[in-house]
Parts: structure tokens; C-alpha cells; sequence
């Protein structure tokens, strides 16, 4: 008779166990919508992990919707509080979509980029150079800059007037923003992200469509470099 051996366990990422702890804390210190979690300085400490390992952690919940990360007022509550254990799974569920959702996102965004160069117009242009100024006033202020990245990608695909790749990007519209949010979380990566919209507005102002889908198939692989894809087991 065959052995018979007990399913093999699954391994969870530091970043998932410290997320479940922020989510247990809540609940057990009955916090609500719009209540503060301490500062990340003091929340690491209390957990006794890394500031890196906690801003992870946060990003990942803030994907989740369990909590909202506000400019200038700190972390905060939302209404999507629920049991640690069903955070861990939404969490792990987000990860594993992740390279699905950049293939994807890739695909459509260097065709945009290329018929962004070939039909924008003086208005698109201007509406993109607002979203770049948006977003680096943001970054200046000490933001990530995501609603400014937002408004630049919208900028984009509205440049290339086409009505169904601009559809289909509203489709995956939000798995794009948990992969911006997570992406922007990272330390240094705001900074070179506007760096990218810039090489990606430039090729299209210049109205080098080739420059341009190369620029942007750069730019979503550098922001598509996120933790929670390298940790993966």
C-alpha cells in the first residue's frame, strides 16, 4: 500500500503574514472607516519587520481595498475590513493574476503608444504634457503620483483614437491600477516612472511610432517589475 501523505503547504510570502497581521489588528482594536493605523515607522516596529516589508504589506492590503494610503493624512480604514485569513487569500488571488494582467496590458499599450504618435493632435498633446506636470508636482509634494500616472496612460490611449483598444483598456481598467498602485509603491519607482511618460511623450510628439511603442513596452516592463511577482515561490 501507497504511503499516503498530507497535502503540500503552501508558502506564504512575509508580506502576505504581516498584511493578515495588520488585518487582525484592526479588527481586534475595533477600528472603522476612516480611522489611522499608526505610522509605518511605528507600525514595523511593533511587527518587528522591515520598512520595506511593511510598505509591501500595505500596498498589497491597499490593492485589496482594506485600506487607503491619503497624501498627507496617512493610512486609513475603508469599509472592506474583513477576516485576516480572507484577506491573505484576495491577496495571493491578486498575485497570481499579476503576469496575465502586465502580458496584457503590454500588448494593448504598445499599439496605443504607436497610433498615439500617428494621430495625436495639438490637444492630445496638451492633455498629456498636463498629466506629466500632475504627476510630477504629485512626486514633488511627496506622492506616488498614481491618479497623474492614471491621467497620463488615459492620455495616451486617447491620443491614439481608437474606440475599441480604448474599451478594452477600460475593461482591464482596474486590474491596471493594482498593478500601478503596487508598481508606484516601491521606493524610487515614481520617480522613474515619470521618467518613462516622458521618453514615451516625447516619441509621440515627435510622431515616431516605432520609438513610441518601444518606449512604452519599456516603461510597463519597469513598472510590471514588482515585489510580489520576485517573491513569488
Amino acid at each position: 500500500m501507497a504511503d499516503s501523505f498530507p497535502p503540500r503547504l503552501l508558502r506564504t510570502r512575509l508580506y502576505e503574514q504581516v498584511a493578515g497581521q495588520i488585518s487582525a489588528w484592526i479588527s481586534d482594536n475595533g477600528l472603522a472607516a476612516g480611522d489611522k493605523l499608526p505610522p509605518e515607522r511605528e507600525l514595523a516596529q511593533r511587527l518587528g519587520v522591515s520598512r520595506a516589508t511593511l510598505s509591501q504589506a500595505l500596498v498589497a492590503l491597499e490593492v485589496v481595498g482594506v485600506v487607503e494610503v491619503r497624501h498627507g493624512d496617512g493610512t486609513v480604514v475603508t469599509e472592506r475590513q474583513e477576516k485576516a485569513s480572507r484577506i491573505v487569500e484576495a491577496i495571493r488571488s491578486h498575485a497570481d493574476r499579476l503576469p496575465e494582467v502586465i502580458e496584457t496590458r503590454d500588448a494593448l499599450e504598445t499599439k496605443i503608444a504607436s497610433l498615439a504618435a500617428l494621430r495625436r493632435t495639438d490637444e492630445d498633446l496638451a492633455r498629456i504634457d498636463d498629466a506629466l506636470a500632475a504627476m510630477e508636482a504629485d512626486i514633488a509634494a511627496g506622492g506616488r503620483g498614481v491618479e497623474g500616472d492614471e491621467r497620463f496612460h488615459g492620455a495616451v490611449t486617447a491620443a491614439s483614437h481608437s474606440l475599441l483598444l480604448a474599451r478594452l483598456m477600460g475593461e482591464i481598467g482596474d486590474l491596471i491600477k493594482e498593478t500601478r498602485i503596487e508598481s508606484l509603491g516601491q521606493p524610487g519607482r515614481p520617480q522613474d516612472s515619470l521618467a518613462g511618460h516622458r521618453a514615451i511623450a516625447e516619441a509621440i510628439r515627435a510622431g515616431d511610432p516605432v520609438a513610441a511603442s518601444q518606449a512604452m513596452h519599456a516603461h510597463v516592463a519597469m513598472v510590471s517589475d514588482v515585489a510580489l511577482l520576485r517573491e513569488q515561490p
